[in-house]
């Protein structure tokens, strides 16, 4: 890939679904209180995190439509949008990167029903390419997210119960020959895709011999947490797999748990040791942990960012509405992602800025406390980006780096 008269593409794949938004559902009342897991793996409901429908029904001992309706009240979803890791972070890069001759396409697998032509419809509304999106047998993934605005001093939380469905479907010969001629190769939450996380390493692999530039982006792995309670999850069939990242994005729970690991700077260590060649380990609305240590970053020591004040400021104040904390780590990940590619594109053959991709992933997750879900539908191309790019402006100033 890379002749200057072709087209730059980004190909991903992993978690995709409907998110129906449930807000505001009290963690600390005793409807929510009642289902806390007690020890990790075990069914039960845990802030921040995510368990399958049918290991909550075995928890709780009750059908699933019973339990949401005591859980949320009885009330209807006062949101539905598109959501999962991998095509929420592609959607918001395909809307940062609108304006360059750039072709970002999604593969996956939905189901032939409501859903399904409900994504299909929605993604029609953005730049995201989706003719590799095969429709599976099953039902369409979804996710119940419930969300406490008031948790951790009114920074709110949320806790998601996740169905698979079609996703147990896709396998990694649904990935052709295009999805890996990319210049920038994207697995996002593929632990919710337990096929193609099975072959991680592989295809990572494959996707480097093809001269690809490869990130993952990583999300709750409940599949390994109930296989094996407590211990380091697995990242494909080995630990080489870290050796074929280029751009690992993760949050700081996460990173321990991939590294089992007891610290973010153990973690980090952890990854350097494998050949990751960088990574960035979120933790909410607490500082940003970035390093790197490759031809394509140089070498960037471990650093610590903060969050942005502006967003901050703005919810404090009610200055804009406020939205709630889904698809923040989402939109961060695609944030860092579209900075990677469009330097890329605007000084080939120079060293990734990592502090400024990180810095647009902080704007772009920040602007998600704005609206409601984790995709956000432009009225007009480029309105999104105007948007970002203001947060990006004064968060840079706030870093003291212009």
């Amino acid at each position: 890939m890379g002749g200057i008269d072709e087209i730059f593409r980004i190909t991903g794949t992993g978690c995709s679904l409907v998110d129906y938004l449930y807000q505001p559902v009290s963690f600390s009342d005793a409807p929510f209180r009642n289902y806390l897991s007690k020890v990790p793996g075990d069914g039960g409901l845990s802030p921040g995190k995510l368990v399958f429908t049918e290991e909550l029904e075995k928890f709780t001992r009750k059908r699933y439509s019973e339990l949401r309706d005591e859980i949320t009240g009885g009330n209807k979803p006062v949101a539905t949008n598109i959501g999962g890791p991998s095509v929420v972070s592609l959607i918001h890069a395909s809307q940062m990167l609108s304006d360059l001759n750039i072709d970002i396409s999604f593969y996956g697998c939905r189901g032939n029903d409501e859903a399904g032509r409900y994504i299909e419809e929605k993604l029609a509304l953005t730049p995201l390419r989706t003719g590799y999106y095969k429709a599976g047998k099953k039902f369409t993934p979804f996710t119940d997210v419930l969300s406490d605005p008031d948790y951790d001093n009114g920074h709110g939380e949320r806790a998601f119960i996740n169905n698979i469905g079609a996703a147990g479907e896709f396998v990694p010969t649904d990935l052709d020959k295009s999805f890996f001629n990319a210049n920038i190769v994207v697995f996002g939450g593929t632990a919710l895709v337990p096929q193609i996380h099975a072959c991680l390493g592989e295809l990572l692999r494959k996707s480097k011999e093809h001269g690809a530039f490869t990130a993952v982006n990583t999300v709750y792995d409940f599949i390994n947490e109930k296989k094996n309670p407590g211990k380091p999850w697995p990242m494909g069939s080995s630990k080489k797999t870290y050796s074929y990242i280029d751009l690992l994005l993760t949050d700081r729970e996460e990173a321990l748990r991939h590294s089992g690991a007891g610290s973010v700077r153990e973690a980090v260590s952890w990854f350097k040791k494998r050949g990751t060649g960088a990574g960035v380990i979120t933790h909410g609305p607490n500082p940003v942990v970035f390093f790197a240590d490759s031809d394509l970053f140089g070498q960037v020591p471990v650093c610590e960012i903060p969050v942005s004040e502006q967003v901050k400021s703005d919810i404090r104040h009610k200055r804009q509405t406020t939205g709630d904390t889904t698809g923040c780590g989402d939109n961060f990940a695609g944030g860092v992602i579209a900075s990677v590619a469009r330097q890329m594109i605007e000084h080939p053959g120079r060293r990734i800025d990592l502090l400024r991709a990180v810095a647009f992933g902080v704007a772009s997750g920040g602007f998600t406390c704005f609206y409601m879900g984790g995709t956000w539908f432009e009225k007009v191309p480029g309105e999104k980006v105007r948007q970002v790019n203001s947060l990006y402006h004064e968060y840079m100033k706030q870093i003291g780096h212009r």
